[in-house]
């Protein structure tokens, strides 16, 4: 089997593929990024995870990581190299694919994002990939291959911890949609700007890029709380919320 690691700078996402070119994740799973682990600590959890999904560590046979957190990508690959004794392959924008940049900066995860979506969509012609992760991206790739570009945000989870931490007295709020546009309290009030703020600012990206490149792109969701947004956003086609994994897989078949 395929071991894929996506290392975001909130999240490490995990998913568990065959390792012949099937796209279908048997199994996925999330950790934390925040916590400073040392390789020790990583190995053991690694372990535990998988005593927890029933996974044997022995059927993996193939590991590729893909990594915006360039301090952690380390630690991992020893880690699971460790547990493995394979070298894991780790994927990075001038790694082999059908898809044309020019970027010098273009994250893993954005070029994951625009693989995955010119491989699984190119049928639909121009797509754009939006992301709610730690930041909100839009990721634009044409039918052809090529990189359009990428529009890149405040996350909604950095906002809302941004905004909770800079003021007094305000608990967590829940991110969830309000009963209504105007809050009556304080809690209903940040809910509105945050969900109907950011609503309001993805529809506008995409009616933006469409409108830039005379098109109706093919959208889909992914990240974190893409599954909040997506049922409030008509120009949303699909989510799926292991786009980004499904990139590192085909990044793997075309470097393996």
């Amino acid at each position: 089997m395929l071991l894929t690691i996506n290392i975001g700078n909130s999240n490490l996402r995990f998913g568990l593929f065959d390792n012949h070119y099937n796209l279908e994740c048997h199994c996925s799973w999330i950790i934390n990024t925040t916590p400073h682990r040392s390789r020790d600590e990583y190995i053991l959890l690694f372990r535990n995870i998988y005593q927890q999904y029933g996974i044997l560590s022995k059927l993996i046979q193939n590991i590729v990581i893909g990594s915006v957190v360039p301090s952690l990508t380390n630690i991992v690959e020893q880690s699971l190299y460790e547990i493995h004794k394979i070298k894991p392959i780790v994927v990075d924008r001038n790694s082999s694919s059908p898809v044309k940049h020019y970027s010098h900066q273009l994250g893993t995860d954005l070029y994951a994002n625009a693989i995955a979506a010119y491989t699984l969509y190119n049928n639909q012609k121009t797509t754009l990939v939006v992301d709610f992760g730690t930041a909100l991206s839009l990721t634009c790739i044409d039918k052809y291959g090529g990189l359009q570009g990428v529009i890149i945000a405040p996350g909604v989870n950095s906002s809302l911890s941004a905004l909770i931490g800079n003021t007094a007295q305000l608990s967590k709020i829940e991110l969830k949609e309000p009963p209504s546009i105007l809050g009556q309290y304080t809690e209903t009030c940040i809910q509105s700007g945050i969900i109907y703020g950011y609503i309001s600012m993805v529809e506008g990206l995409i009616n933006r890029v469409n409108q830039e490149l005379k098109t109706n792109c093919f959208v889909i969701a992914t990240g974190g709380v893409s599954h909040i947004y997506t049922p409030l956003i008509e120009k949303i086609h699909i989510k799926d919320k292991l786009h980004t994994i499904k990139g590192l897989k085909i990044l793997f078949h075309w470097n393996h």
